[in-house]
């Protein structure tokens, strides 16, 4: 058996900073520190954490004291009310993420209409849309286009800006840029910033170029991380077995043939505990002998 573990795996940048300064804070202060929404998409993380000191909460109005801003990031109007309540933000956004707001505000301000293509319900692309204006649209894919055409043309705007959630599908983003650009011709200006986080553009191809080559796929991650499900879905397209996966108790050691060769990919807030967990319990099945290949992409 042959066990081929990704090499972007585990947590990104953004998830390491904003895990290592909650530690931090935390280490600092004998009270609870609060975070505004989960730190970042893992279980067994925030389980952690909060064993040290951090208490998940749900809204700005329950903060008290220090308050530490999740690595997706929260609106504008959350700054605001921090503001007038006089709460002392700890702000571990990722830092990318607070580039693509910065982008947003300033073609706002440049009377630009502002497409961002995301998903409509995740705590990045609700923070980014914030930034974005009213004379915004968020496009989850092509069957959006139509509407966001049709508000682009109330506006009479001609200056069109194209964005994306970090941890949108790089296929889908190029894909949907086409297709706009295609129904809105040459009477539009459009502008595209491709910022979808470079460690995700990575791992998404890693995981492509894995997963046509293994028999079984497991995909290591929270359940509600966006990241890990596009992973899970990329991996779905090549793959005849693909599990998505939290941890080693999820995983159908069962399913696993000894002949099989396998593939693991995990999300950017996995730790690599995870992991290597998932690839110890496969080699312990194993009665023959232990393989384990570290897998890389050639980069340009």
């Amino acid at each position: 058996m042959e066990i081929i573990i990704g090499k972007t795996s585990g947590f990104c940048a953004g998830v390491k900073n904003a895990v290592a300064n909650a530690e931090k804070e935390i280490q600092k202060t004998n009270q609870k520190i609060h975070c505004l929404g989960e730190l970042v998409h893992n279980k067994q993380v925030i389980q952690k954490l909060e064993k040290e000191g951090l208490e998940t909460i749900e809204n700005i109005e329950q903060a008290i004291g220090k308050t530490i801003i999740r690595a997706h990031g929260v609106s504008k109007q959350i700054y605001e009310k921090a503001k007038k309540r006089k709460i002392q933000l700890i702000d571990l956004t990722c830092p990318k993420v607070l580039k693509i707001h910065k982008i947003a505000e300033e073609y706002k301000k440049k009377n630009y209409f502002i497409i961002l293509v995301g998903v409509e319900n995740h705590p990045e692309s609700i923070g980014t849309i914030s930034f974005c204006g009213e004379n915004s649209f968020m496009i989850r894919d092509k069957d959006d286009i139509e509407q966001a055409y049709q508000k682009l043309k109330q506006t009479n705007l001609k200056n069109v800006l194209i964005i994306a959630q970090t941890t949108y599908n790089m296929k889908k983003f190029d894909e949907i840029v086409e297709l706009i650009k295609k129904i809105t011709g040459e009477q539009y200006n459009i502008e595209v910033k491709n910022t979808i986080c470079t460690a995700t553009k990575l791992r998404q191809e890693e995981t492509e170029k894995i997963s046509k080559e293994v028999d079984c796929m497991i995909i290591v991650g929270g359940k509600n991380s966006s990241n890990t499900k596009k992973l899970y879905d990329i991996a779905k397209l090549n793959c005849p077995k693909v599990e998505l996966v939290e941890t080693i108790n999820d995983v159908d050691l069962k399913k696993i043939d000894k002949n099989d060769k396998i593939g693991i990919m995990a999300g950017a807030s996995t730790p690599n505990e995870s992991v290597e967990q998932i690839k110890n319990a496969i080699m312990k099945q194993e009665t023959g002998g232990k393989n384990e290949t570290e897998y890389s992409i050639s980069r340009a």
